[in-house]
This record gives structure tokens, sequence and C-alpha cells, in this order.
């Protein structure tokens, strides 16, 4: 299959992160949190792709543990940055002899990006927990990572949403 047919059967649809999605499972039960609207789905699921020509997931910021699997395609860079200012690289892929993992948990409250390095497309899943609401995530600024995290600027730069 090549990304148009993953995009197709899928339904997949352009994300406002980067690369493409679409729910695949949202919990009819919810949990009390103390976030703005209060409760959640207790999970959701996404499939998630990137592609050549929309190949960047924009450094964001999720309230939720989210854990990534790797499905299909070509291997996908993740730069994290913890809680502390911490930052790590980790691929998401296939291939165990070359330190690829099939999958990755990013905790709540880290900064995140991902990158699709070569090839025509990389398909993920991800669940999380707490469910997804849109009110739970930041797309990173400029100005607010400049601020935050000034030694980190020249790495985080290019995942800036522009």
């Amino acid at each position: 299959m090549n990304k148009q047919d993953w995009i197709q059967k899928l339904g997949l649809i352009e994300h406002i992160e980067g690369g493409y999605f679409a729910e695949s499972h949202r919990s009819t039960d919810e949990i009390p949190t103390p976030r703005e609207g209060t409760n959640r789905a207790m999970l959701t699921s996404i499939y998630y792709l990137l592609t050549d020509d929309r190949p960047l997931d924009h450094l964001h910021q999720n309230q939720s543990d989210i854990m990534h699997y790797f499905h299909a395609g070509d291997p996908i860079r993740y730069i994290l940055v913890d809680l502390a200012g911490n930052l790590e690289r980790v691929t998401l892929g296939l291939d165990l002899a070359r330190g690829e993992v099939p999958q990755l948990l990013v905790p709540g409250g880290y900064w995140k990006a991902a990158v699709l390095t070569a090839g025509d497309y990389g398909l993920l899943g991800e669940a999380v927990a707490p469910g997804f609401d849109y009110r739970d995530m930041r797309v990173a600024t400029a100005a607010e990572i400049r601020a935050q995290f000034p030694e980190l600027w020249t790495e985080l730069a290019p995942y800036i949403k522009a």
C-alpha cells in the first residue's frame, strides 16, 4: 500500500499538528478531571500518518499520557522535552537492532514533535488516556519555547509551526 491507499482506506484527514489522522475509538465511559470542561472519555485512539509531503508533527503538548504504536511504513523520529527540560530523541519503528522501538509512551505535560526523516510515509496508532480533547492540547509558539527553553531553541525551532 502507498500513502494515498492508507489515507483513503482509513478515512484520514489533515491534522492541525501536521500529518493526517482519523479517530478510531472514543470510550463512551467518562471520567472526571480538573481540566476545562471537566469530564473526558476514559480512552481515545487514532490512526496518525506522516507523509513525505506532510512529514512533520509540530511541537505540541498534551495533558494526557499518549501511547504511540508503530504500524507500517518508514520510521518516525520523536523529539521529546520532559517536565525538567531534558531533550530526548526516540525513533518509532520495527528495526530494534538499529535502536528503533515499536511503541513509545509520552507522559502528559511533555512537549513532543515527530518527523518522518526518510521514505514515503509512517503510520502510527495513538491511545490517549484520559481521552483526547482539543482543550488539553497546546501547539508551541516560538515565543514560549524561546522563553521556556532558551538552551534548546536551536534544536526545537525546526519543529515550531509557522
